[in-house]
């Protein structure tokens, strides 16, 4: 092989962790896709979505009349049920779940089906009604069952 092509060769593989460094970091400044499933009439849920939103994540909204099918096909328990359902990295979030939360379930990535903030707590971001009633968000699906997994 001739100095020139050796070099250049030496050369390309000097470039390829740089190159897989950036994507690798290109993918990791990313937001999170977020795909919220609310009815149209619903203030609350909107306020929900601007709180993920200034968190940093990118939320896609789906207005439907009927959320049961969503929450069905997400695997969410009845007694966990509220107002909207999203969808984040694999995960469900029902309802007006912290975007804090969210982040520590994406870092953690826990055997589960996803975290609820079941009915609609008056402090919940989206809520936002500042009355000091503590709630708690529950991690739901885990093979250990479901459990407290944040209390605020």
């Amino acid at each position: 092989m001739k100095p020139f092509a050796r070099a250049l060769l030496f050369a390309l593989a000097l470039l390829v962790p740089t190159v897989t460094q950036l994507a690798v970091a290109q993918a990791q400044a990313a937001p999170d896709r977020v795909e919220v499933w609310k009815s149209p009439s619903c203030g609350c849920c909107g306020g929900w979505v601007d709180h993920m939103r200034a968190a940093g994540f990118a939320v896609t909204v789906h207005e439907v009349d009927d959320l049961e099918p969503v929450k069905r096909s997400g695997g969410v328990p009845e007694a966990l049920g509220s107002c909207h359902t999203a969808l984040v990295d694999g995960y469900v979030i029902e309802g007006h779940v912290p975007a804090g939360d969210v982040r520590r379930l994406l870092s953690e990535r826990p055997a589960a089906r996803g975290l609820s903030v079941p009915g609609m707590p008056m402090d919940a971001p989206g809520m936002d009604m500042a009355t000091g009633e503590p709630y708690e968000t529950i991690l739901f699906g885990a093979s250990g069952g479901d459990r407290v997994f944040a209390r605020h």
